[in-house]
């Protein structure tokens, strides 16, 4: 790697404070931004109760600024330990970081944008980094891949429900009419979809025995369409694992290391690696 590609010391050390969890500093560092994150939404939940808010509107505004100069600053010096910072800044964590800092300074401009600031809660996603989840990753991925292989089937069948919706609501209109609060057929398709997915908000209901049988009818069709999808992915997944097991293929080994390149932000490194497979720039040790 050529001398000016690589970071400063003091760059380097703190890249590997803030975007790495393997040493001690690192977990200190992620522990302590994981607690602020969980007291930043409680803190926005608190401000959210009228009564508590207006005892206590300074106390919490005082705070909340004191949480948003703090991820300022976290903010900014992700950005500069980094060679390339744009890899940071438009990647997912850097734009949830991004609009996470940014709701405050916005509220004195733009009235009501504070109410962003639940975007916070996204960056609990770091809790896996944190807590050394990654080893979940991997059946993570494939049960991605079996959604990604059933969407086909997953698309035709909601596309079938959708056409049973129109048909039932329909008859549904004919039958009931608006006495009981099937009003027009947009209103009782609603009324048919609430019903097949067994959420039953009550706000409509039939009221003849012929509009009874039919939400019956419905209501049992509901128990099926739920189990379908489940089927369908479930059916998939186990297809996966049995192609694999037949192919005599090694299951997928998960590296538990937060490594992340200094240079490009790439993670997912093995566990012995020294150079980042993106870019080849030097890990830190």
């Amino acid at each position: 790697m050529k001398e000016e590609d690589k970071l400063s010391p003091w760059k380097n050390k703190l890249h590997e404070i803030i975007y790495e969890a393997d040493t001690p500093m690192g977990k200190l560092f992620d522990l302590i931004l994981f607690f602020i994150i969980i007291f930043s939404v409680i803190l926005i939940m608190l401000e959210s109760v009228k009564s508590i808010d207006a005892e206590y509107h300074y106390v919490l505004l005082t705070l909340e600024w004191i949480v948003t100069i703090f991820f300022t600053i976290e903010y900014i010096a992700r950005i500069v330990c980094i060679k390339k910072p744009k890899n940071y800044i438009f990647s997912f964590y850097g734009i949830i970081d991004f609009l996470s800092t940014i709701p405050l300074y916005l509220s004195y401009i733009f009235v009501g944008s504070q109410v962003f600031l639940a975007v916070r809660a996204l960056r609990l996603l770091r809790v896996f980094r944190i807590l050394k989840l990654v080893q979940f990753l991997g059946e993570a991925s494939h049960l991605k891949s079996a959604l990604k292989a059933s969407r086909a089937k997953i698309i035709v069948f909601l596309f079938s429900v959708l056409i049973a919706s129109v048909i039932l609501g329909t008859l549904m209109y004919w039958v009931e009419g608006d006495e009981a609060g099937f009003t027009s057929i947009p209103t009782s398709i609603y009324w048919t979809i609430v019903t097949l997915t067994t959420v039953g908000y009550g706000d409509i209901a039939p009221i003849t025995p012929q509009g009874q049988f039919i939400a019956t009818v419905i209501m049992l069709l509901g128990y099926g369409i739920i189990a379908v999808p489940t089927g369908i992915v479930t059916a998939e997944f186990g297809r996966q694992n049995k192609d694999k097991s037949n192919d005599g293929e090694p299951g997928r080994y998960v590296h538990v290391n937060t490594q992340s390149c200094p240079t490009c932000s790439k993670e997912g490194h093995r566990d012995d690696a020294t150079h980042c497979y993106n870019c080849g720039a030097l890990l830190n040790e």
